[in-house]
């Protein structure tokens, strides 16, 4: 009997002990890719200026372009069903018409979506290498400091007790500065402790994102 108590103080004690060690080696830091290509890279205000371009040119020509052939073949099907109903044009004709048609109306009706869905493949092919740039910076960051959990700014309330690591990654892609939307989310990590540690430049000229369609 008193060999099992004394058993069960011994796991006791190593329990405790290894979940203070565990928490003591628990290491949580804030980060977010899409944010850091978006306001952090110097790069992303060109594949913001070409977003625009192909907003406005692209998308917008392909929008006129359904919406002038959906009038060409409803006029083409308002034609052509008197003509069906006279035994004047085969029904087959109109048929085929109709489908056509229907396609052009489809496609006007959820455009919004279609537009959207095209915008962001175009955003992920022109910011792909900031990306690539980006990941690569962070998992060496992620693998020299041996973080075990990363915050997305959004989880969280700002002043908590987190390492930001978009400065972290910004000093590994060689950045010189940073706007203020990622600096307010904590002190340079790797920053001493105590003393007057220089902070972060800010970058006057942040990159201004446009709306999306």
């Amino acid at each position: 009997m008193k060999k099992n108590f004394f058993f069960l103080l011994v796991l006791n004690a190593a329990l405790f002990a290894g979940e203070k060690v565990q928490a003591q080696q628990l290491k949580i830091g804030v980060f977010d890719i899409d944010v850091m290509v978006t306001y952090g890279m110097p790069g992303y205000h060109n594949v913001d200026s070409l977003l625009q371009i192909y907003q406005n040119d692209s998308l917008t020509s392909e929008y006129d372009i359904y919406l002038s052939e959906y009038k060409r073949l409803d006029s083409t099907y308002k034609t052509d069903s008197a003509l069906v109903a006279q035994g004047k044009k085969s029904k087959a004709l109109l048929d085929y018409t109709t489908g056509e048609r229907q396609k052009m109306l489809v496609n006007l009706q959820y455009w919004q979506q279609i537009a959207q869905n095209k915008y962001e493949n175009k955003r992920g092919q022109l910011a792909q290498p900031l990306y690539q740039q980006v990941a690569n910076a962070y998992k060496k960051v992620i693998d020299t400091k041996k973080y075990t959990l990363i915050l997305k700014p959004q989880s969280y309330e700002l002043g908590s007790a987190v390492d930001n690591l978009f400065i972290s990654v910004a000093k590994e892609l060689k950045l010189t500065s940073l706007p203020q939307e990622l600096l307010q989310y904590g002190p340079d990590p790797d920053a001493p402790k105590t003393g007057n540690a220089t902070p972060p430049k800010v970058n006057p000229n942040p990159p201004v994102t446009n709306k999306k369609p």
